[in-house]
Formats: structure tokens, sequence, C-alpha cells
């Protein structure tokens, strides 16, 4: 693999927010002095405790963070959408998607920027990964339970859609702007895990490769987790009726397109 230098490209980092007044400033300093290139954009979902005023103070003081206030809480897949489409205008290269509960380590983005912009037989990826179950990947202060059922679902996402990604249900992720480009954003409706097992299938179906980079992976010391079970439920349906589609495309001859 050879490794492309940092600079040269704009990197956008995407940091939704509901409620996240403890973390946010926390997240934000240790990103930017990891990462000191990178510019930031806050999406606060009208956080009732004051995220949003909180991020507009942070973003007066440092010109690398821009905001954007949406109306309600409207979910994280349809922020994510929001900030894909902002950075794309924008003019960004690469778009991350980053917790602001402190789970995913910013210190490890550098190493995923670089494996975007590296080469394997000429070709760059669409889609790094920051990975939890592949080798050097690990969880940290879970329970038991969620390890499994997290290991489970990524087992049966990897196995239904015969897709080679350890990770899919990750939601630590560098994307290509190009690529987004190809993708029509506007169709996406999925939500938590089913967003992000859904974007990685357009990046394939887009004729982009996906790699991984492990990271240590820490359960939010401040405030709740807003996982819930509708969202596994969700996306296990959907990832039977995504497998059930492409193994039928691939028997027909169609393309697993979307």
């Amino acid at each position: 693999m050879n490794h492309l230098p940092l600079h040269g490209t704009r990197t956008l980092v995407m940091v939704p927010t509901y409620n996240e007044y403890g973390n946010l400033p926390l997240i934000l300093d240790r990103l930017l002095s990891s990462f000191d290139s990178a510019n930031v954009l806050v999406i606060d979902d009208a956080s009732p405790d004051g995220t949003g005023e909180l991020a507009d103070e942070l973003a007066a003081a440092d010109p690398r963070i821009s905001v954007m206030h949406r109306t309600g809480k409207l979910g994280l897949g349809s922020a994510y959408i929001a900030g894909f489409k902002w950075g794309i205008e924008q003019g960004y290269d690469f778009l991350v998607e980053m917790d602001a509960d402190g789970s995913h380590p910013p210190e490890t983005l550098p190493e995923m920027v670089a494996a975007m912009r590296s080469t394997r037989n000429g070709k760059s990826p669409g889609l790094v990964i920051g990975s939890r179950w592949m080798k050097g990947g690990r969880v940290v202060d879970w329970p038991k339970s969620r390890e499994a059922l997290s290991r489970s679902a990524n087992f049966y996402a990897r196995t239904a859609l015969g897709i080679a990604v350890k990770d899919s249900t990750a939601g630590y992720r560098v994307y290509r702007a190009s690529v987004l480009r190809e993708i029509d954003l506007d169709t996406i409706v999925s939500k938590g895990y089913c967003f992000q097992i859904d974007m990685t299938l357009r990046v394939i179906a887009a004729g982009s490769g996906v790699r991984e980079v492990p990271i240590i992976f820490r359960e939010r010391q401040i405030g709740e987790s807003k996982m819930s079970g509708s969202i596994i439920v969700e996306a296990m349906t959907k990832v039977t009726q995504w497998g059930i589609q492409r193994r039928w495309r691939q028997i027909t001859g169609r393309p697993a397109s979307f």
C-alpha cells in the first residue's frame, strides 16, 4: 500500500449533536489537536440542553468550526445527509462521520485519512471505516451482551449481503466526496445501524472500494446512548431485504444497484 501525504485535500468532520453539552468541547479539542488541518461541522438537532448555543460559542472562537442548526430531533441519518450536501457544496474532498460522545477516537483520524489517500493496484477507496471488529480493533467498557449483539449483527450483514466488510454498522467513517456525488442522497431514509449499512452498500454499488482501519471504541462517559431496540430491528429487517435483492440480482444477472 502506498500512502500519499495528508496535505492537499480538504477534510470536513461532521459531528451530529443532541444533548451533548458536556461532550462537545472535549471531543472538538481532541479532534483539532489530533488533526489540526480538518474543519468541523457541528450539526445540532435543537438540543434542549444548550449544545447548539455552546457550538456557536466554540465556532466564534475557532474559524475551523461551523454550526448547522436544525429544527428538531430529526435523526442521525438525516443529519449526515445534510452534512454530506453541505460539505460537497463547500468543496471538501473527504467527509468524516464522528460521534460527539468520545467513542470514536479522533487520534485515529489521520491514519484513516491516510488510508483514504492510499492506493492499491492503482485505486483509492471511496470509504474508510474505523473498525471495531477487524484485527487490532476492540471495544472498551461494553457489556458482553452488547458486544455479542454487535458482532452478531455484523456477521449477519456480512453473510446476508455477501460483502467482506467486518464492521458495516460502524459510525466512524471517511467518505470520498466524489463518490458521494454519485449516490442519490435524497433516496436514503435509513436510520441508525441501518443507515451505515445502507451507505456501505451504496458505495460498493457505485463501484468504489471499502477499507477498514482498526480502532479502540470506548463507551460514552457522559450522557446516555441514543440506540434503541427499534433501530436494531429496522437494521436486521432491511439487511434481510437487501440480501434477498442482491442474491436475486446475482442470479438473474441484473446489476446490484440501488
